[in-house]
C-alpha cells in the first residue's frame, strides 16, 4: 500500500467578548507593616472600580522586600499585582476610567479573548483538514495517481489563540476622571489556529 502523509493549516478570526487587565499597585514605608498598611490605602481607593459584576478577579498576589541604598536598607516597598477577566466588554471604557483613576502603578490591557473558543477552533480544523487534503491531492496528481481514503490524521501541536493586546495606559494627571474614548479599544478579532498531519492512501 502506498500512502502520502501531508500537514495542513487553518485558521478563524472572531471578535473578542471577554477582556482580560492586569492592574497593579505599590506603596512604600519604613517598615514592611507600614508598607504594606499604605498599600492597602491605595488599593482601597480602586475598591469601588473592582466591585462589581462585570469583573472576575483571576488572582491577586502580594509582595513585600526591603529597599537599599548603599548597601543599607532604608526601607520596604509592598505591591499587589491584581489580574481581572471583564466579562462585559461593553463596560471597558468605564472600567478602565475607573482603575485610572485610582492611580495604579501599572495597568495593562486588553487581552482579547473568547468566552467559547470551540466554534472557532472547529472552523480552524474543518480548514486544516481542507488544507491537507488538497495538498494531497496534488502531489497525487503530480504522480498521475488517485487520492483514496484517510488512513491517519493527528493534530500537531497545541491549537493556537492569537488575543490582541492593548499596551500599557497611562493615568491622567488631572483630577478628572480620564477619558479613554480616544484610544481605540473596540474588541479586536481572536485568531484561533490550528495544525494537522494527515495520511492518505494513493490507488
Amino acid at each position: 500500500m502506498t500512502e502520502i502523509v501531508t500537514e495542513g493549516n487553518g485558521w478563524h478570526e472572531r471578535p473578542g467578548d471577554r477582556a482580560e487587565l492586569d492592574v497593579g499597585f505599590t506603596a512604600t514605608g519604613r517598615t514592611r507593616a507600614g508598607a504594606v498598611a499604605a498599600l492597602g490605602e491605595r488599593v482601597a481607593a480602586a475598591a469601588t472600580a473592582l466591585d462589581t459584576d462585570r469583573l472576575t478577579i483571576r488572582h491577586r498576589r502580594l509582595w513585600v522586600h526591603n529597599e537599599w541604598r548603599r548597601e543599607r536598607v532604608v526601607g520596604c516597598r509592598a505591591g499587589e499585582d491584581i489580574g481581572l477577566l471583564l466579562t462585559d466588554v461593553g463596560a471597558l471604557e468605564e472600567i478602565l476610567s475607573a482603575l485610572i483613576a485610582a492611580e495604579p502603578t501599572a495597568l495593562t490591557g486588553p487581552r482579547w479573548t473568547l468566552a467559547d473558543p470551540a466554534g472557532a477552533r472547529r472552523e480552524a480544523q474543518r480548514r486544516a483538514v481542507t488544507d491537507a487534503r488538497d495538498r494531497a491531492e496534488g502531489y497525487a496528481a503530480a504522480l498521475g495517481r488517485t487520492l483514496g481514503p484517510l488512513l491517519r490524521l493527528s493534530e500537531t501541536g497545541v491549537p493556537e489563540h492569537h488575543p490582541a493586546m492593548f499596551a500599557r495606559t497611562a493615568a491622567d494627571d488631572s483630577n478628572r476622571p480620564p477619558d479613554v474614548r480616544d484610544l481605540g479599544l473596540e474588541p479586536e478579532p481572536v485568531r484561533v489556529t490550528v495544525r494537522c498531519t494527515t495520511a492518505w492512501r494513493l490507488t
